[in-house]
């Protein structure tokens, strides 16, 4: 559910678009690579475009006490900024306290002022500062051992460290005495801690962020977007186009080739092998928000758009999935807010979350006889509604428990059950072709349980499809439009997703 839409000027997106290819010119995201320190073997950085990984290699005697001898692939970076990566070291090593990690610094100095979240190859995880030039280094040791997703975040003079092993929620420490300066150095940074041998470690998921202003005003500040698709059986997620503007909830076409998502009010097909995008001609529908799906067939497409770009109703349309100039009105447009979330295995029906006096429910439609029928009455929230493959359940979301939960019903809205019972707000549960499993958004704690806002750490999360423990598959800087609607991937293998960072 999107309640506001923004129009922009169309030719935005399509003339400002980034290109992935300029990243296969050698670093990827990073600009530059160097030896820090006096080392005996010179390290280096290899990029992989097509799997967007970094492979460093690098000798030095240690990152500790009053000097550092490393090698170190990065970026300057001034202001607030989130760095993560998934790393994994190459081989059992010589000395178990060889080390990767995010590296922030005054300078290159190898005595320099600094800030490392220190991976050890023996599994110690810990917090590294050194706080002025040439001084000793300090260290908060963390509780949890062999992490591997390594996340670093400044607010100010506050850096915030959080670690998992993949799969697992962050554990975070922070400090904020060390002050580095407005414009610091940021990196990945890794040491043999001897100086004698060479180590290498393989970096994946490497994602830069600029995140949005404290003050940003939602629906109003946008900031850039990031297209991604997760392969599942790998756990690596390629980002395959940006955008500087808002672009969000994308959805694979039955065909595996190419994605539909939207932007300033209308949608967009994305070939997935040339890496571009074209508007999808959904006639005087221009007010689009990111509740599209597509039908069973995948003959049609469904939309929530409204009236007019100021219009406080969206209502529903369908039309071919190749576009077209009169899209067909399934509700009335007077009757509240409908916001789309699935076609019936049969084509013959949408659920969505209406808006009928003063609540949000779910809702089917018949398409015939355009005939709304109420499966949820509960006074809280009900949104994100999708049926399973053989059309026996409807998985949705509701906070009428508190938080907001993932729930499901049979298909005429009986036996309504809860099935996630954790400490985060679960929204947009989207069932896998083959109906086995879930994949959702996770929201913290520190959100209003009616809301999804942008711009803020999400998980993405997997679950069995009766419910059961969930695992993560992705730490994610975003929110409203990552994941709103189905995103697998025709064959199951794969999800598209949408991430943020200032561009």
């Amino acid at each position: 559910m999107n309640i506001r839409i923004v129009k922009f000027g169309m030719a935005g997106l399509l003339a400002m678009t980034y290109s992935i290819a300029s990243w296969a010119e050698s670093l990827g995201q990073f600009a530059n690579h160097t030896d820090v320190g006096a080392v005996k073997h010179a390290g280096k950085v290899v990029y992989d475009p097509a799997q967007q990984t970094y492979k460093i290699s690098a000798s030095g005697k240690n990152m500790w006490g009053a000097e550092d001898q490393l090698h170190y692939a990065f970026n300057q970076i001034a202001g607030d900024f989130i760095v993560q990566a998934q790393v994994a070291f190459e081989g059992e090593g010589v000395d178990p306290h060889r080390k990767i990690g995010w590296n922030v610094r005054s300078s290159l100095d190898t005595a320099s002022p600094n800030i490392n979240t220190a991976i050890h190859g023996d599994g110690l995880v810990s917090l590294q500062f050194r706080e002025t030039s040439g001084g000793e280094t300090d260290q908060y040791p963390m509780q949890i051992k062999a992490a591997n997703v390594i996340q670093l975040e400044r607010r100010g003079d506050t850096y915030i460290f959080s670690a998992a092993k993949k799969g697992e929620p962050f554990q975070i420490t922070s400090v904020s005495h060390v002050k580095l300066g407005e414009k610091v150095y940021v990196g990945l940074a890794l040491t043999a801690h001897n100086a004698d041998v060479v180590e290498t470690a393989i970096a994946s998921n490497v994602r830069i962020t600029i995140p949005a202003a404290k003050d940003f005003k939602p629906y109003k500040d946008y900031i850039g977007s990031n297209l991604e698709i997760l392969d599942l059986t790998t756990g690596n997620s390629r980002i395959v186009f940006r955008a500087p503007d808002s672009i969000q909830a994308p959805n694979w076409t039955h065909d595996g080739k190419s994605l539909i998502y939207n932007s300033n009010g209308l949608l967009y097909n994305f070939d997935i092998a040339s890496g571009k995008p074209t508007v999808i001609n959904t006639g005087y529908a221009k007010y689009n928000n990111n509740d599209h799906v597509l039908s069973w067939d995948g003959k049609q497409i469904g939309i929530s758009s409204h009236v007019k770009e100021d219009s406080n109703n969206s209502t529903l349309y369908t039309l071919p999935i190749k576009g077209s100039s009169k899209p067909v009105q399934i509700n009335a447009t007077g009757a509240g807010h409908s916001y789309l979330h699935g076609f019936s295995p049969d084509d013959k029906k949408l659920v969505f979350t209406g808006q009928r006096n003063g609540t949000f429910n779910i809702f089917t439609i018949d398409l015939k006889t355009k005939k709304e029928t109420q499966l949820t009455t509960s006074p809280a929230l009900d949104d994100g509604a999708e049926y399973t493959p053989d059309g026996k359940y409807i998985y949705f979301n509701s906070n009428r428990t508190g938080l907001m939960q993932l729930w499901r019903m049979l298909a005429d809205g009986s036996k309504q059950e809860q099935l996630t019972f954790d400490n985060h707000n679960n929204w947009f549960p989207h069932v896998s072709p083959d109906g086995k499993k879930i994949v959702f958004l996770s929201y913290m704690t520190d959100i209003d349980p009616n809301e999804h806002p942008f711009y803020r750490h999400v998980y993405l999360r997997e679950m069995p499809i009766d419910g059961g423990e969930a695992k993560i598959i992705a730490y994610v800087y975003g929110g409203q439009g990552t994941i709103n609607v189905p995103s697998w991937s025709p064959d199951g293998t794969k999800i598209a997703f949408v991430s943020n960072t200032k561009m």
